[in-house]
């Protein structure tokens, strides 16, 4: 199973997952789950050193396109990766909280 449902998302991030946006950074700043690292897509190969090893990951990004692509990356490198299916639109339909600006919390 390399992608998740909304539902799932929601209760591994309430139990501290990690999570990483492969939106660019234009969409991130329009609003992004909170907690979410930017991690556009072009950069997730070059920056693999610097995401945890010893946990899951949860990729997310617009509608769960982008973020499948970057999960089976990730599993092909050796992560735990899970794609949110419908990504940062799901979650914001499903009426989940999102923060807006640079920051990965506000």
């Amino acid at each position: 199973m390399t992608e998740v449902s909304i539902d799932q998302f929601a209760a591994a991030k309430a139990g501290g997952a990690f999570v990483i946006d492969v939106r660019e950074p234009f969409e991130y700043v329009g609003g992004h789950v909170p907690g979410a690292e930017l991690v556009p897509l072009g950069e997730v190969a070059s920056r693999t050193a610097a995401l945890p090893s010893n946990q899951p990951l949860y990729v997310i990004c617009a509608s769960g396109n982008r973020s499948l692509r970057a999960t089976e990356y990730l599993r092909a490198a050796g992560f735990d990766a899970y794609s949110v299916s419908g990504g940062t639109s799901g979650w914001i339909g499903a009426g989940k909280p999102v923060v807006t600006g640079p920051d990965a919390d506000a």
